[in-house]
């Protein structure tokens, strides 16, 4: 049958008025954030406290789907390829983001391209463990001891490319030491294979860690922040116990598939930055050593590619592309 010619700009103003009303009804079923991280991983512990917040006030659950493993990429192709109607987004690292793709020289994926922002949610507050059956104090102790025993200690990292990889690469350049590198499939396995005595030390977002150290399972010996922190008053400062002007956070972002909706991505925006705002979500944040931040989609646009030529620049500076 042959249709007429007025049958299909009708049916495209159709459709176009469905889009805009399940624009306007979003969201009316659950939302799905992967987590290209292990389950009790500094971000997925955050995501979970700030997704709850934002169900709460929108009215619809949020499904977390952590799915580690190959540095985060399968993951992170999942969010990229993933139907971009705001009912699936991802709950990120900077590692995913920006040191990852350094890394890597084919990427099924361009954090660029295939993404949009949605928000910096807080940074992550990181930490130098070490096991207990260690006699390490300070970071001041553990570069005295890589000095006496060049390439014979060992340090856990949640994988080639982690967070956890980068801030000890970059640690031991700007010692001057040589450590031998250990990578798990997470970081919530490195931190406890220290706790065990498996590995005698590694760097960690506090988020990950925190039970531990309060617990008495491992002792955090240094944090990587300009100053202390107050909920550690007692743990020095990397830079005040052996090694002056070394610091290293990482991100918690959130980002959707690219051409998700601008009203859509405005929308999670909006929520994100209205869940950190609650007190009881930022005391919790605080409490596991996150700042929070909130950020609008363009912002964290411009900081990831900001974030992509420093972390090029470190990469290729600490030999890590090497390893």
């Amino acid at each position: 049958m042959r249709l007429p010619g007025w049958y299909f700009p009708l049916l495209a103003l159709v459709a176009g008025s469905s889009s805009c009303l399940a624009q306007a009804n979003y969201p009316d079923r659950p939302i799905k954030m992967i987590v290209p991280l292990a389950a009790a991983s500094a971000v997925d512990v955050a995501a979970r406290i700030v997704t709850q917040k934002m169900a709460d006030n929108m009215g619809q659950q949020f499904v977390i789907l952590n799915l580690p493993g190959a540095s985060g990429l399968i993951g992170a192709e999942q969010v990229a390829r993933a139907e971009p109607d705001g009912y699936t987004i991802g709950g990120f690292n900077d590692s995913i983001m920006t040191m990852v793709p350094n890394l890597q020289s084919k990427m099924r994926w361009d954090i660029l391209k295939d993404f949009e922002p949605v928000s910096l949610v807080a940074t992550v507050e990181w930490g130098l463990i070490a096991g207990n059956q260690t006699s390490f104090k300070t970071a001041a102790d553990l570069i005295a001891a890589a000095k006496a025993a060049p390439g014979k200690i060992d340090y856990g990292s949640g994988g080639p490319g982690s967070p956890q990889h980068l801030a000890m690469a970059m640690f031991a350049s700007a010692a001057g030491i040589s450590l031998t590198h250990v990578p798990y499939k997470g970081a919530t396995q490195a931190a406890t294979d220290v706790a065990a005595g498996q590995i005698p030390v590694g760097f960690q977002g506090l988020g990950t860690v925190v039970a531990l150290v309060r617990g008495g399972q491992l002792k955090l010996i240094g944090v990587t922040t300009e100053k202390r922190l107050p909920q550690f008053p007692d743990v020095p400062t990397v830079s005040e116990s052996g090694l002056p002007g070394f610091f290293f956070n990482s991100w918690f972002a959130m980002l959707a598939p690219a051409g998700t909706p601008k009203e859509i991505v405005v929308r999670l925006n909006a929520e994100v930055v209205k869940a950190i705002g609650d007190a009881e979500v930022r005391r919790k944040l605080e409490e596991l050593g996150f700042a929070v931040r909130g950020s609008s989609p363009e912002e964290l646009g411009v900081m990831t590619r900001d974030q992509l030529a420093k972390y090029a620049r470190v990469i290729k500076e600490t030999g890590i592309a090497n390893e």
